[in-house]
C-alpha cells in the first residue's frame, strides 16, 4: 500500500511537538512544551463585538467567496503598521493574506523549490518550516545561530559551496532558541547574500513580543530587493483565525497568487473581516503591551527557577522577548532520554533533536513560558530540576 503514495511525503517528518502535546492532555502534567499563545489573553469580548458589527454591516456577503489577495482594508492596515512600527514602506499590492504564516511557507516552497535546491535554514531552526519545506525536497543547508546571530563565516562558506536559492531566517526571538540577531549581524548577513541570487525569507511571528532590549531592523532595511517577509496575527491576537501574510515584490506576488488559488482560492473572508474590525475598534499596541508584560514576568519567573533549581552545568539563553527559553545540558547528555524521565515525573519540555537537520541525541531543550503562571512555573521547574540532577548523576 505504501508504494501508492508520492515520494515527497515519505520523508516529511511528523510534527514532534504535535505528537508530544498529546502527553500534555493529562491535567497532572506541567507542560513547558507547547509554543502556544496564552488563551487567557485572547480578546474574546472585543472579537465578539467585532463579529456582531461585521454581520450587521455585511450580512450574507461576508460569507461569500472573496479575492485571492485578501481583504483590502486588512492589507491596508498591515501596510500602515509596517510603516508606523518599522519604518518600512510596503505597498498594499505586495501583501498576500494567507491561512496562517505556515501557509506562507508552503506557498513559497511551491513557487521556489525544485527537488535538490539549496535552502539555508538556521541550526537550531523552526520545526514548522523544516516540515513545510520538506514536502518540496530541498537540500537543507543548516547554519548555526547563537546569541551573536547567524554564523556569518559558515553562511559565506555554505553560499559559496552550494549556491542556495533561499535563506530562511527567524531573526526575532527565534523558535526554538529565543535569540535575536543584533543589527550588526543582520547587516553582515545581508552583505553576504547581496552578492548572490538568493532570497531571504524573514519569518517574524514573535517580533512584536519584545519585553526588554531594543528593536532591531528588518532585513528589508538592508536588502529590500532580496527579502520576503512573513507575518501573523496568531501570536498577537488569536491563532484560531489562521491569519498570516506574505510581503513580496510584484514578480513574486504573481506566482504566489497563482499558488494560493490552486491551494484554497482565498483565506476566509469572514475571519479577515472580523480581524480588521477588531483592529479598527481597538488599540493593538495596548493589547500587545499587555501580552509583553505577562510574558516578560513569566520569562523572568522561569529564569529565576532555572537559577534556583537547575544544576549550574545547565546554560540558558536569556531572551528579550518571544515565548521560549533555550537550555543547553552538558555535552553528551541526550535531552530526548531526559524528556522520557521528565514525563514520568509529570513535567514536559521539547528536546532539541526536532530542531536540527540530520542530528540526534542533542543536549539542548526548549522550554515555553507563555501558557504557565508563576506558581506553575516554580513547581514544574523544581520537578524538572530534580530530574536533571538525577539524570546527570547517572549519566555524566
Amino acid at each position: 500500500m505504501d508504494n501508492i503514495f508520492a515520494d515527497r511525503i515519505n520523508d516529511v517528518p511528523r510534527s514532534f511537538i504535535r505528537e508530544i502535546l498529546k502527553v500534555a492532555q493529562d491535567p497532572a502534567v506541567t507542560s513547558f512544551a507547547g509554543g502556544l499563545p496564552n488563551k487567557d489573553l485572547f480578546p474574546v469580548d472585543a472579537l465578539n463585538i467585532a463579529t456582531a458589527k461585521v454581520f450587521d454591516r455585511d450580512g450574507k456577503a461576508v460569507l461569500q467567496y472573496s479575492q485571492s489577495e485578501g481583504y483590502l482594508p486588512l492589507r491596508e492596515f498591515i501596510a500602515q503598521r509596517y510603516k508606523d512600527s518599522q519604518g518600512l514602506n510596503i505597498n498594499v499590492e505586495d501583501i498576500l493574506i494567507t491561512s496562517g504564516s505556515q501557509q506562507g511557507l508552503d506557498l513559497l516552497g511551491k513557487i521556489y523549490i525544485n527537488g535538490g535546491d539549496g535552502l539555508v535554514i538556521e541550526s537550531p531552526g523552526y520545526l514548522g518550516a523544516i516540515q513545510a519545506f520538506s514536502i518540496y525536497q530541498p537540500k537543507f543547508l543548516p547554519v548555526s545561530v547563537s546569541e551573536e546571530g547567524m554564523d556569518t563565516a559558515q553562511l559565506k562558506s555554505t553560499i559559496d559551496n552550494h549556491s542556495p536559492k533561499l535563506v530562511y531566517i527567524v531573526p526575532n526571538f527565534q523558535n526554538p532558541s529565543g535569540i535575536s540577531y543584533p543589527n550588526a549581524n543582520r547587516e553582515k548577513v545581508a552583505k553576504i547574500i547581496a552578492d548572490t541570487n538568493a532570497i531571504i525569507i524573514e519569518d517574524n511571528p514573535y517580533g512584536d513580543l519584545r519585553f526588554s532590549g531594543e528593536h532591531q531592523q528588518s532585513f528589508m532595511h538592508y536588502l529590500p530587493e532580496q527579502t520576503i517577509l512573513l507575518g501573523s496575527f496568531s501570536k498577537t491576537v488569536v491563532p484560531g483565525f489562521r491569519l498570516g501574510w506574505v510581503v513580496a515584490p510584484p514578480v513574486v506576488m504573481e506566482k504566489l497568487i497563482t499558488a494560493k488559488q490552486a491551494t484554497d482560492l482565498h483565506t476566509t473572508y469572514f475571519t479577515q473581516s472580523i480581524m480588521h474590525q477588531y483592529l479598527v475598534d481597538n488599540d493593538i499596541n495596548e493589547h500587545i503591551n499587555l501580552i509583553c508584560d505577562v510574558y516578560g514576568k513569566q520569562c523572568h519567573a522561569m529564569s529565576d527557577a532555572v537559577n534556583q533549581y537547575f544544576p549550574s552545568e545547565v546554560k540558558v539563553v536569556q531572551p528579550e522577548g518571544g515565548m521560549f527559553l533555550w537550555a543547553s545540558l552538558p555535552e553528551g547528555v541526550d535531552s530526548s532520554a531526559l524528556c522520557k524521565e521528565a514525563i514520568k515525573e509529570k513535567v514536559l519540555f521539547v528536546p532539541g533533536d526536532p530542531f536540527y537537520i540530520n542530528t540526534t541525541s542533542t543536549h539542548t531543550m526548549r522550554l515555553s513560558f507563555s501558557c504557565v503562571n508563576k506558581i506553575v512555573i516554580n513547581e514544574g521547574m523544581k520537578r524538572l530540576g530534580n530530574v536533571i540532577k538525577k539524570h546527570l548523576a547517572q549519566h555524566v
